[in-house]
């Protein structure tokens, strides 16, 4: 079998020598060059095509957003951003994601060794991720961003006359590779009287953050990152922190959500089994489960234990997910009730009267 092809992109030498370390660490994976910038890299892909490239935003001579939009645009090749744990650098992330980029990974601390081993695993695991992902040229299309509706629209709708108002259903959403553009895909028609809605998409740190907020500049719903606490509303959808597992509970008369720290989960955290199963438990029949693109099993568990508790899930179908690996695991254990393209699922809700 032959291995993976990664040319790394960096203007630290010692960033460079620690991702060619994690990297040449895997048996699947081979860096077959280095580049302290992408005028650099340029010359070395010309040379020799790599079949993914991790790519630092922050560098000399022409940074890596405006690289990875002429790279796309030209010749597209499976692009993971490379960051640093900072609020810029996250955000610059997101647009990069937006702009083609497949996945995040964030820069590894050498002197921190847990640390050093979760972020060695998550590295691997979304190189070869990024790998399977078959990507294409890209158009300067945006997708087109729906108000928000202000509280005297909300307020003359009897039927939803408070907008924070508790929720009865609740979806839940686990996503990885592929899935920020699918949940902005997903997520920028729910309307506003949706019932509440908690996210995992597999993300470091801060990134949530980021991407929390620019859903919010999207969605006509409330988009925020979850907060450990927070009552789970109708017309709300809530990000489940990177570095932290989500949880949902319920609580009288309402559901909330649960942040805390804790060891990897199905390799992830936050992991989606966490979620979905904690969905399981505290939410049973009125829990809606929805699995979306990624490598690998997180969330066919825990979508299995919703399904046994009178949960109704979704799957994404092989055809509009990026990588078909969590969705199809999650139908293989037998979670899923129905496989839908991404443009069916809400439609499905809909019908279902889940969605109004």
């Amino acid at each position: 079998m032959n291995k993976i092809k990664v040319l790394v992109v960096d203007d630290s030498a010692l960033v460079r020598n620690a991702m060619s370390e994690i990297l040449s660490s895997d048996p699947a994976l081979e860096v077959i060059d280095t580049a302290l910038d992408p005028i650099i890299a340029i010359e070395k892909i010309k040379k020799n095509v790599p079949d993914v490239i991790t790519l630092d935003i922050e560098m000399p001579r022409m940074d890596g957003l405006t690289f990875l939009k002429k790279l796309m645009a030209k010749k597209p090749i499976p692009v993971v951003i490379c960051s640093s744990l900072t609020t810029k650098g996250s955000d610059k992330a997101i647009e990069a994601l937006q702009a083609g980029a497949v996945d995040i990974i964030t820069k590894p601390e050498m002197g921190k060794k847990q640390f050093f081993e979760e972020s060695k695993i998550r590295i691997c695991d979304v190189v070869k991720s990024a790998s399977m992902v078959k990507v294409k040229a890209r158009s300067s299309a945006k997708i087109d961003v729906k108000p928000k509706l202000n509280a005297d629209v909300i307020l003359s709708k009897p039927k939803y006359t408070n907008k924070i108002r508790t929720t009865e259903k609740v979806i839940l959403i686990g996503a990885s590779t592929g899935g920020t553009e699918a949940l902005r895909f997903l997520l920028k028609d729910f309307p506003v009287n949706s019932p509440g809605i908690i996210v995992v998409q597999h993300m470091p740190e801060f990134f949530t953050t980021s991407f929390a907020n620019s859903l919010n500049k999207l969605c006509p719903t409330e988009v925020k990152e979850a907060e450990n606490g927070d009552i789970v509303k109708s017309g709300q959808i809530l990000i489940a922190p990177g570095n932290k597992h989500t949880l949902i509970k319920h609580n009288g008369s309402h559901y909330f959500v649960e942040v805390k720290e804790g060891p990897l989960v199905s390799r992830h955290r936050p992991s989606v089994d966490v979620l979905f199963r904690s969905g399981a438990r505290y939410v049973g029949q009125n829990a809606v489960g929805i699995i979306l693109t990624g490598m690998g099993d997180d969330g066919s568990k825990g979508m299995l234990e919703m399904k046994n508790a009178g949960a109704y899930n979704i799957a994404q179908d092989e055809k509009s997910s990026v990588v078909y690996g969590m969705p199809k695991e999650a139908a293989k254990v037998g979670a899923v009730d129905d496989i839908l393209s991404l443009n069916q699922i809400l439609k499905k809700l809909i019908s279902k009267k889940i969605v109004y």
